[in-house]
């Protein structure tokens, strides 16, 4: 076990994660403006070994298994060398779930450094000369990409994938106009008045009467559009796929009539007053590309659980703990 090496790079991501993070992101469609966006959840962040107030029995002899791994074992006094090197590298781990963790990422690196050796990954000059510097962390990690690049599909999967998730490749294109109310998130204008959500309904109504009776919808929208980056150019949203708004706008924008103009929709921004220029589907040969990027990582990830579960991996109970419920879901670094 090379304990100075593996301090350096504990606090990489899991080598699971690695594999996905190391695929190219698909490519991002027209993006409309933040304030129409979905929220998305942001990457979640290690944060150290979690604590826990429940304490294990500490009375297991230095030389006792407590971490075994395939045909590798380590004893408590080596299992403690590497708390200590991590420890001087800030990240102490002391409590009996905080040591815990530590091991079930260790064993899950030296798998994937395991299956490496037996793929004969390590005998490349190039890893040799990287593993000489990170060690078996940068060994499972060059497995972790060899998996993510053997990782194919054939036109059937992606066609699969295609039919059961059409609705995702579904856009559209439009325009709108946004009256804000109180709480709203989008920036109250300049000498502009507070609208109660009641008054701004009002107003969207009246406008979209004007709009009916022959109005100029993009004319209202440079003139009364509380959304300054979209109102500039006569309310246009441009092209947008299916799920990329709130979830109202969406729900709205992919279900009227194209060309007709909504009634007032309702999001946490105010009120919408929508049209629909055009409605499509993006063609399944347009759409392999995105699949691909889409489905390569979890395809991996499957790859690499697979692994991972033919290489035993057994923690001393007596020395680390009972498992408490949930503790596979405890983040174990940034990730994508």
């Amino acid at each position: 076990m090379n304990v100075s090496v593996f301090a350096r790079v504990f606090t990489l991501a899991s080598v699971a994660a690695a594999a996905v993070a190391q695929q190219p992101s698909p490519a991002a469609p027209p993006t409309p403006p933040t304030s129409l966006t979905s929220p998305r959840n942001s990457p979640s962040t290690f944060t150290g070994p979690p604590s826990s107030p429940a304490a294990a029995e500490t009375n297991v002899a230095p030389d006792a298994v407590v971490l075994t791994i395939g045909d590798q074992k380590m004893t408590r006094a080596e299992f403690e060398l590497l708390l200590a090197a991590l420890a001087q590298n800030g990240h102490p781990a002391a409590t009996p779930a905080a040591k815990r963790q530590v091991a079930e990422q260790y064993g899950e690196l030296e798998t994937m450094a395991q299956e490496a050796r037996k793929r004969k990954l390590d005998q490349n000059p190039e890893v040799k000369q990287m593993m000489s510097v990170q060690g078996d962390s940068f060994l499972a990690n060059t497995l972790a990409k060899r998996v993510a690049d053997d990782s194919h599909f054939t036109d059937l999967d992606l066609r699969s994938y295609y039919d059961s998730h059409k609705s995702e490749f579904d856009e559209a294109k439009g325009s709108h106009i946004l009256i804000r109310f109180k709480g709203s998130a989008v920036p109250l204008k300049p000498n502009q008045k507070e609208l109660t959500p009641e008054e701004a309904l009002a107003k969207a109504q009246d406008i979209r009467k004007k709009i009916i009776a022959g109005g100029d919808f993009a004319a209202l929208a440079k003139t009364e559009s509380d959304d300054t980056a979209s109102a500039v150019k006569g309310g246009e949203l441009g092209a947008f796929k299916h799920g990329q708004m709130v979830g109202p706008f969406d729900q709205a924008a992919f279900s009227i009539p194209v060309g007709e103009v909504s009634e007032p929709v309702k999001t946490q921004f105010g009120y919408h007053i929508i049209k629909i220029t055009s409605r499509s589907t993006v063609p399944f040969e347009e759409a392999k590309p995105q699949i691909e990027k889409e489905l390569k990582p979890k395809l991996a990830k499957e790859a690499l659980e697979k692994v991972k579960a033919e290489t035993p991996v057994t923690l001393n109970d007596q020395y680390f703990g009972k498992e408490s419920p949930g503790s596979k879901d405890l983040p174990a670094g940034p990730h994508k």
